[in-house]
């Protein structure tokens, strides 16, 4: 099902290139500017299971599309300057911003070395548990003991459910399958159970996923310390805040803030959403990120900005470069708001 949904996205971004369409929606739907949302940026890895694909780019793709943008003139701009130019209303000159999520060993290794090139400025969003060293990045666990395992065993909807994992195509269907099932588990508690039993009978150190990918408190300082970087905050956990009572969520966002704060000694201002879709932010969050002092807030709902969502600055939308499509040739669709606006059924603001 999700590879339909990925072909028929494919298609549509493929279809307003050809046809020009996104010529004509640019004028209405382009708005003052976009966030771009990504996590990993990396060199492409051989193996053909990969159900974490969209997560990553490659560093040829993003060097591609920040030439695009400076080839159009296109400012690319910190969070501070987004939250700027919109309380402002400065909308005179087309702006971009580069985020990224989780906070990954890669983005220093890959992604600044080509932000330098192009002196374009990048946030990268930390969740103080990865960062510690103690988090559980279980999408990348799910899919380690995936590849390992020829069959998965797993209780889906309290029934004993064996799964073949054989073939590539079997395993992509079984990642589908048990990703949907464990981000619908009525409590994270439950999540972290089951991950962890499938990471204890297929041999995966879930503990050690988190240290071998992402950037550590230590490397984390003098990172702050880069000119083009904006360190901002992602919740302690990486927990889906709207499962969680308003006290937790709340604590979510104002303890990680000031563990990553003591650390790195500057302001964290800006915030990322875990998940960040409509099922893991809505109102709620986004008044208790405002509460928190939080200059800003992202989610992972698609849409542009315009000039409007300086009237929603914790629910503002990104544009996902996502590893599925990376094609060249839908830098001019992105940036002119089509493929957003048919997403959103046309609408420029959703923040309900």
């Amino acid at each position: 099902m999700k590879q339909f949904r990925n072909n028929v996205i494919r298609a549509g971004l493929g279809a307003l290139y050809v046809t020009g369409a996104h010529y004509l929606l640019r004028p209405i739907f382009a708005g003052v500017g976009a966030i771009f949302m990504l996590h990993h940026v990396r060199p492409r890895r051989d193996a053909e299971f990969q159900p974490n694909r969209h997560l990553e780019v490659t560093p040829e793709f993003l060097r591609a599309m920040l030439s695009h943008l400076r080839s159009r003139g296109i400012d690319i701009i910190t969070m501070d300057e987004v939250h700027q130019r919109l309380i402002e209303r400065n909308f005179s000159r087309r702006f971009a911003c580069f985020t990224l999520d989780d906070g990954y060993r890669d983005n220093r290794d890959f992604a600044l070395p080509l932000m330098r090139e192009f002196e374009a400025p990048l946030t990268v969003y930390v969740a103080s548990d990865f960062a510690q060293g103690t988090g559980r990045l279980w999408w990348i666990a799910l899919e380690m003991a995936i590849a390992r395992a020829s069959s998965i065993e797993a209780p889906i909807g309290g029934v004993a459910t064996r799964l073949d994992t054989s073939t590539p195509p079997a395993k992509q269907a079984a990642f589908d399958r048990l990703h949907d099932w464990l981000r619908a588990l009525p409590g994270e508690q439950d999540t972290d159970r089951e991950i962890g039993a499938l990471c204890a009978r297929h041999g995966v150190d879930e503990a050690a996923v988190c240290r071998e990918l992402c950037l550590s408190f230590d490397e984390l300082k003098p990172l702050a310390q880069d000119p083009l970087i904006t360190i901002g905050a992602h919740s302690i956990t990486h927990r889906n805040l709207a499962r969680q009572s308003a006290d937790i969520a709340s604590q979510e966002m104002v303890i990680s803030r000031a563990r990553i704060e003591d650390v790195v000694q500057r302001p964290v201002v800006h915030l990322a959403y875990p998940y960040g879709d409509k099922i893991a932010a809505g109102a709620r969050e986004f008044a208790l990120a405002l509460a928190a002092g939080y200059k800003t807030a992202v989610t992972t709902r698609p849409g542009m900005i315009f000039p409007e969502s300086a009237g929603h600055l914790t629910a503002l939308p990104r544009v996902s470069l996502n590893g599925n499509y990376q094609d060249t040739r839908i830098f001019p669709v992105l940036t002119s708001g089509a493929a957003t606006a048919m997403w959103n059924g046309f609408r420029r603001i959703d923040a309900a």
